[in-house]
Parts: structure tokens; C-alpha cells; sequence
């Protein structure tokens, strides 16, 4: 019998064995077969995960972000143990031990499904890592098989601690959040060591399903999770029983459910500034190392002055609108169906679903909620509801007209006229002795335009400001607006004259002009439609002459011009046509602004720059826009260095002296020419030349001290005619001088270095003549002259008359008209420009 029983035994043995062996044999072949061809595990060692760009102003305040995958990285070794702790709780109790796949965990798992439990524990942190990374999500045993031997294969590889930072900061969280710190400041606002145990366990409990367990729509779901996670933490150790159970009574409250601000409300809303930042280092960089690589970067933006710069003109914009007096109806509407006065719940709902700009200061988004016989009850989104109700009179509004069936303007008659129930408008709040007083009705103007400001020593943009606002129109009418600048652009044409034989006392005539083209005969006129006779090259600029420009250019060549504007960056290939004198090309603002630094700086190259520096995710600085060399700045001890010196080492683009004389011409433009009521009453001894092209379809002011240069630019985005009353110096100029208020608060007028090698001499700026350096009164005027530039003692001196050989007699005196002037005819025919500078199509007569 026993014998019986060892033969059984052996038997079963034998096949135990056998089957042993078949199933092992049977797994090495899986292993091997599934084994092959797969990702390169090593490459995670080398792993850079996509981690957002952040934008920081000079003072290091955070001004935006992107990313495709909002990721902070964080090492491990910055991550606090509470963290780690309630991640290895939740989804890999035994990731310290296990050598990739948890045959305990697994088991475990099979045996609570069987009793009908959930499933869990069946995949490691580390089996994780592999399908995020390197895998595919299908639910396939060909890819478990693949996950489990990947993971083994990692686990030879990286330490526990490196594959559970790769996990911490690639896990996908909800809420466009991924990595747990990333995702501690969508649901939190807080930083990683500031987070509860209550909040950590609610972000260790995402990884399951993130979209289920939404902290405000499946609140009872998130807690019960969250809870789960808690006793989890306890069981394993890492918690007390009292710690646990004060956690498990904790209301969940995120920024979601509105307990907290949101991380981004701290940020100021996106405007054009950090837009362009963006377009620019996505040209530079490419799109993927700016939205996935842990950029740094330095922007050059002056908070205050971006303010100042947006304030401006936003005020200068809506004055123009407020003048024409037309109504331009309701941003948007919500169904009259949908509100009710005395629901506030629900206005308050539909109203913050609309998109609305929401980034105008002083501005609020309001719903018209009932009509009254002199006033609408309106519900205001951010402001907290009255007994009362908040009104809007109708006092307010009834400047506006509206724009009839037949295109014709009409008045509004009463409230009902003018609004429906349902139409979102914006309000203000205005005050009277610092007491609210009464709301008042606001529109997005039709009219945009464009503010730059600029440091003239180093291109550094400090404010910019692209339209009315961001949120209404994203594009930037200050970088990508291509318009006429006007007579903005006569500098460049003074300057190559300066430079090619013309002194500030050179005398051109302003006379009649006749140029034929394929289009017929132009004649361009001054803006006053008058003629003056001759005068200095000064008065041509001051008050901007248009006749006397187009001489000048005929004379030096617009070849020559043309070379200037390149120079200056203006232009990239400007044409040699004659009405490019008058600033009949297009260009941009942004352009227009540094190009006038380059005066400001005495002729030095500015390179234009919205960002100090770039650094990568590892610190290592990738781009710096200041390269200048700074002696004496590297001494071991503050106490042994020696006043630093920064040397600069721009090129020079233009005499330092020409600088000087179109500078004191600009001086004179705005204490004596088109922007002296504006601008001049500031007293600042500032320099700047208004632009108002055909039509007044663009206007424009440019300006500067020596060490800011800042511009503005109106126009309609279609051209359109801004009106008989609109000019650069009425409507562009005093958003400058509002402007350069606030940037110059605590200066005095601007002082003007003098360059060497050249000398000073009095002359009458009505004719040019030299006058005795004792010479004193209103009309004398001190000019610096070059050492050698021509000069006549006595007389008119140089006079140039551009080729026409017309008006050369003609006496100076204003009284000068049209009817006054003979045209001069040369071998019997009316004197023309010879063939090679033509016209072109664009019209420049009566630029200004």
C-alpha cells in the first residue's frame, strides 16, 4: 500500500514538475516574444518632460504662461514627503519594495474582485510610468505584458526615487493640470509644501479617473476617494489616527467650488505686451521649446508705465469715439427669455458665460435686466447686488445716435429706443468727491490704434499697448499694423539732407509743385492749402511743409532717402518714389518708435527687444539682449570696486551731430509747430513730430526725451477718414503727453547733451539770416553747426529749390496764396520730375 501511494505521488510529482517547467518555459518564450522591439526604457533617464514657459516682468512678478500641458517640474527632492507618501498610499503600497510589478499587490487585487471589491493595486507606480511614457492606454494583456517587462527592465535602471519624480510630475491630474504641483495650484493656489493633508490626499486620489472626481460636480464621489486615500495613508503608517480622522472631517474646498482665488487671478490678465513675447520667441525658439520647455523669461515691460501706456490711450480712443456720437449697440446679448430681474443667480450665470473683455480698467460687464421711462435697471457681474437694484439713466446715453434702416444717424427718443432686455453693455462707475454718483454707459470704440515706449540707449520696450483691449482684439496694431506714417517720416528725409550738404540755415523754397504721372498731373499742397516762399530747412520741419520735404528729397535724391529710411529700419526696401517723402509707405509703429530712439541716442543702432533674457529649465541663459561690456562690475567685494563703467557697442548709424540739429528741430516742432498746444505746455523740452496722412485716415505722434522714445498710432483697422477735426497732433499727441506725464513724473525738462565738433550760431528763423551771436528775441534762433557744413554770413544763404527752378523770388511773408503764384514754365512747358522718381498709385498731397 505504501509503495502504492510513493508511485501516485511520484507520479503527480513527475507531471507537477513537468507542468513546472512547461509553464516556466511557456513564460520565457512570452517574455521574449513580447520583448522584443520594444521603446528604449534608458532614454526616461534622459527624459525632459514638457514643462510650461513663464513670463516675469523686470521686478520678477509672474505676467503669464504657456504651455500645452500646464507641468511645473519639481525634482524629487523638493517634493515633501506628505506628497510622495499619499501617491504610494493610493496607488503602490508596496513601491519601495517590489522589483517593477507587485506579484503581492496583483494577487491581492484577484482576491478582493472575487469577493466583489474593486479592483486595485494591479498596476505599480513603475507599470505606470512605462504606459504614460512609453505605451499605449488600450486595456490589452499584450500590453500588460509589455508594461510588466518594461517596468523591470526600469527598475535595473533608474533608482525608486527617479521613477517616482518621472511619475509625480507626468501624471495627468484634471483641470489642464499635470504633476502634483502644477495641479496644486489649479485646485488650491498653493504650493506643494502648503497643501493639508485632506488637500494632498484629494490630488493623490486624481490618477484613477480625474474627470470623475470633480471637486464641485462630484463632490460626494472626490470626498469619498479622498477619504479612501486618508485611511490608506493611516493603515500604512504615515499618519496618525487623529491626523486621519481630522482629515476624513474636512470639507473639500478648491478654487473650483470658489474657497480659493485662482493661481491665475494673481496674474494680470493676457494682454498685447506678453502676446508679443510669445510670437516673437516662437519665431525665434519654435513653438515646441516655448510651450514645452520650462522657459524663464526676463520681459522688459515697466508695470507702471504699461498702465500708463494702456490708460492713455484707451482715454484717447474713446474721446474720439464719445465725439462722433454714434451708438454702436450691445456687445453681446443674452436670451430675454432666460432672465429674470429678481434672479440674480441666473442673470449672474448667463452673464459670466458670455465672452466679454473683461481686462478694460474701471470697465464692468452689465445685462439689461428691465426698461424704465428715464432709466434701465441693469445687473452689473462683479458688483454686488442693492436692495434697490443699480440703474443706468438715460441722461447718460442720450448723446449717442443711432444708425436708422436707411444708414441714416438719428437721436434716441428714451431708454427703449436704444436698449432691449437682454443686451450686454459695460458701465463705470463715476464719482463726485470720491462718493459714487451714478454708473455710466461705455462701449469697445470703433476706432483702434497702438502705444510703444522705448528705452533709446538699449531698445528695451517698456510698455505696448496694441489696441482698445486684448480681449476684444487680439491684434497688436502696434507691431502688426502696416500704415502710412504721414509727415512722422519728414525726419528721415532732413536727416540725409543734413548729412548730404544742407545746414539747419539752408533756405528752400515753398512753392507750387506739378509732378506728372501715369495717373495724371499731382499736385501735392501743404495741409493749409497755402504757399510761404522761402524759408529755413528748420521752419520746413517745424511745421511740417510738405513742399519744402518733397524739394529737399527731389535734391538730395530718394535714393538717398530711401537709404536712410533702411538704415533706420523704417523701411526694408523702400522704393524711390517721390511720395514716399511724405510717408506714403507703410510701416509699423513699432518701427516707427525705434527708429526715433536712434535720434534720441545721438545716431547709435537700436535693436528693439521685448525680453531681457531667456533661460532654460536648467537655468543656463539662452538669449540676453544686453551685451555691452560693464568694466569694473566683477570685484570679489562691494567695498573694492570702483564706479562700474558701462561701455556701449552699438553702431553708429549717424553723425553724431546731424542727431543733434534733427533733434533740436523736433524741439522746435513741439514748442513751436504742430503739437505745441499738446505736448509743449509740459515744459519738458521734448522733442516729437506729428503724422496725419490723406484723409486723416492715420494719424500719428512720435516723440522723445533722451532716454525714452514712445509713439502712438489711430486709425479705423478698414481706412477710413477720421474727420476734418483729426490730425496726429489733436488726437495722437495728447495721449503722448498723457504718457510721458506719468514716465517723466520725477524730472525736470530733458537736458541735451551738446557733441563735440561743432559750433553755435544765431540766425533769424524767419529767413535764415546770420545774426550777431548777441542777438536776442523771439525770433533768433541758436543753431549748432557742424565744423565745415555750409553757412553764409549775411543773406539768405544756400538756397535749393529741388530741380523746379520755380518760386525762387518768391519774398517770405504768410500772405502768400495760391492765386499769388505763377506757375513757372521752363522751354514752354510746365516743369515736371524727370522720369525715374514716379509717383506710383498712393496719392500724398495734403499730408500733414
Amino acid at each position: 500500500m505504501i509503495r502504492f501511494f510513493l508511485n501516485i505521488f511520484g507520479f503527480l510529482f513527475s507531471w507537477l514538475a513537468i507542468g513546472s517547467l512547461m509553464g516556466i518555459g511557456a513564460l520565457i518564450v512570452i517574455f521574449y516574444y513580447y520583448g522584443r522591439d520594444l521603446p528604449d526604457h534608458e532614454q526616461l533617464a534622459r527624459y525632459e518632460p514638457p514643462t510650461l514657459s513663464r513670463i516675469y516682468s523686470g521686478e520678477g512678478l509672474l505676467m503669464d504662461e504657456f504651455a500645452r500641458e500646464r507641468r511645473i517640474f519639481t525634482p524629487i527632492d523638493e517634493i515633501p514627503d506628505l506628497v510622495k507618501q499619499a501617491f504610494i498610499s493610493a496607488e503602490d503600497k508596496n513601491f519601495y519594495d517590489h522589483l517593477g510589478f507587485d506579484p503581492r499587490g496583483i494577487a491581492s487585487a484577484v482576491v478582493e474582485a472575487s469577493r466583489g471589491g474593486r479592483l486595485r493595486g494591479a498596476s505599480t507606480i513603475t507599470q505606470q510610468v512605462m504606459k504614460n511614457f512609453l505605451l499605449s492606454g488600450d486595456r490589452s494583456g499584450e500590453r500588460k505584458i509589455k508594461e510588466i517587462i518594461l517596468a523591470t527592465r526600469l527598475e535595473a535602471t533608474l533608482e525608486k526615487d527617479q521613477i517616482l519624480e518621472l511619475y509625480l510630475n507626468e501624471i495627468f491630474l484634471g483641470q489642464n493640470s499635470y504633476g502634483v504641483t502644477a495641479a496644486a495650484q489649479e485646485y488650491f493656489a498653493k504650493s506643494l509644501e502648503e497643501l493639508t493633508l485632506s488637500e494632498v490626499a484629494y490630488l493623490a486620489a486624481l490618477p484613477k479617473a480625474p474627470s470623475s472626481l470633480h471637486p464641485v460636480r462630484e463632490k460626494e464621489d472626490a470626498i469619498a476617494r479622498r477619504n479612501y486615500v486618508i485611511s490608506e495613508m493611516r493603515q500604512n503608517g504615515y499618519v496618525t489616527a487623529e491626523q486621519a480622522e481630522q482629515a476624513r472631517n474636512d470639507d473639500l474646498l478648491t478654487v473650483q467650488s470658489g474657497a480659493f482665488p485662482s493661481a491665475r487671478s494673481k496674474m494680470p490678465p493676457r494682454d498685447y505686451f506678453t502676446d508679443e513675447i510669445r510670437r516673437q520667441l516662437s519665431a525665434d525658439f519654435g513653438d515646441d521649446m516655448l510651450f514645452t520647455g520650462g522657459l524663464s523669461v526676463r520681459a522688459t515691460v515697466d508695470p507702471t508705465l504699461q498702465d500708463a501706456a494702456a490708460r492713455a490711450l484707451r482715454e484717447g480712443l474713446e474721446k474720439y469715439d464719445r465725439g462722433t456720437r454714434i451708438y454702436r449697440g450691445p456687445f453681446t446679448t443674452i436670451d430675454a427669455e432666460q432672465l429674470d430681474a429678481e434672479d440674480e443667480i441666473g442673470w449672474r450665470r448667463a452673464l459670466s458665460a458670455k465672452r466679454v473683455p473683461r481686462d478694460i480698467d474701471g470697465w464692468h460687464a452689465a445685462v439689461v435686466l428691465e426698461i424704465g421711462e428715464s432709466s434701465v435697471r441693469i445687473g452689473i457681474e462683479d458688483v454686488v447686488e442693492d436692495e434697490d437694484g443699480h440703474y443706468l439713466p438715460f441722461s447718460d446715453v442720450n448723446w449717442a445716435r443711432l444708425r436708422g434702416d436707411n444708414g441714416r444717424l438719428r437721436e434716441a427718443s428714451s431708454p427703449d429706443d436704444m436698449f432691449d432686455i437682454g443686451d450686454v453693455i459695460f458701465v463705470r462707475a463715476i464719482t463726485e468727491d470720491g462718493e459714487f454718483s451714478r454708473w455710466s454707459y461705455r462701449q469697445i470704440p470703433g476706432i483702434q490704434g497702438g502705444f510703444v515706449a522705448m528705452d533709446t540707449q538699449t531698445g528695451r520696450v517698456l510698455a505696448m499697448q496694441g489696441g482698445f483691449s486684448y480681449q476684444s482684439s487680439v491684434f497688436n496694431r502696434a507691431t502688426q499694423a502696416q500704415r502710412q506714417p504721414g509727415s512722422s517720416f519728414k525726419p528721415f528725409v532732413y536727416a540725409a539732407a543734413l548729412d548730404n550738404g544742407y545746414s539747419p540755415s539752408t533756405i528752400v523754397v515753398d512753392a507750387p509743385i506739378e509732378v506728372a504721372t501715369a495717373q495724371g498731373v499731382w499736385r501735392p499742397q501743404n495741409a493749409s492749402e497755402r504757399f510761404y516762399g522761402p524759408a529755413p530747412i528748420r521752419t520746413g520741419l517745424e511745421q511740417s511743409r510738405n513742399l519744402m520735404t518733397i524739394r529737399i528729397a527731389q535734391d538730395v535724391g530718394m535714393d538717398t532717402v530711401a537709404e536712410y529710411a533702411e538704415r533706420f529700419g523704417v523701411y526694408e526696401n523702400m522704393p524711390d518714389l517721390i511720395s514716399y517723402s511724405l510717408g506714403a509707405g507703410e510701416t509699423t509703429l513699432y518701427k516707427m518708435v525705434s527708429a526715433y530712439a536712434m535720434f534720441a541716442n545721438g545716431g547709435l543702432r537700436v535693436e528693439p527687444t521685448l525680453v531681457d533674457r531667456v533661460q532654460d529649465r536648467f537655468g543656463r541663459t539662452i538669449f540676453r539682449h544686453d551685451h555691452r561690456e560693464c568694466i569694473d562690475c566683477q570685484a570679489p567685494y562691494l567695498s573694492a570696486a570702483v564706479d562700474p563703467e558701462v561701455r556701449p557697442n552699438a553702431e553708429r548709424i549717424m553723425d553724431e551731430i546731424t542727431a543733434y540739429q534733427i533733434t533740436s528741430m523736433l524741439r522746435g516742432a513741439v514748442s513751436r509747430g504742430t503739437s505745441a498746444s499738446t505736448v509743449g505746455p509740459l515744459q519738458l523740452n521734448l522733442a516729437g513730430k506729428t503724422g496725419t496722412t490723406n484723409d486723416s485716415k492715420d494719424v500719428w505722434f512720435v516723440g522723445y526725451s533722451p532716454r525714452i522714445a514712445a509713439g502712438c498710432f489711430m486709425g479705423y483697422d478698414n481706412p477710413t477718414p477720421l474727420g476734418a477735426s483729426a490730425f496726429g497732433g489733436t488726437l495722437c499727441a495728447p495721449v503722448f503727453a498723457d504718457f510721458i506725464k506719468t514716465a517723466m513724473a520725477d524730472e525736470g525738462p530733458a537736458d541735451w547733451p551738446t557733441p563735440p565738433g561743432g559750433y553755435f550760431i544765431k540766425i533769424s528763423r524767419a529767413t535764415g539770416q546770420r545774426l550777431p551771436d548777441s542777438a536776442t528775441g523771439p525770433d533768433v534762433q541758436s543753431e549748432y553747426i557742424k565744423d565745415g557744413q555750409h553757412t553764409v554770413v549775411g543773406g539768405y544763404g544756400q538756397t535749393v529749390d529741388g530741380g523746379w527752378r520755380m518760386g525762387a523770388d518768391i519774398p517770405l511773408y504768410d500772405g502768400v496764396s495760391n492765386a499769388a503764384v505763377e506757375r513757372v514754365q521752363v522751354e514752354g512747358e510746365t516743369r515736371v520730375l524727370p522720369s525715374n522718381p514716379s509717383l506710383g498709385s498712393i496719392s500724398s498731397g495734403g499730408l500733414y
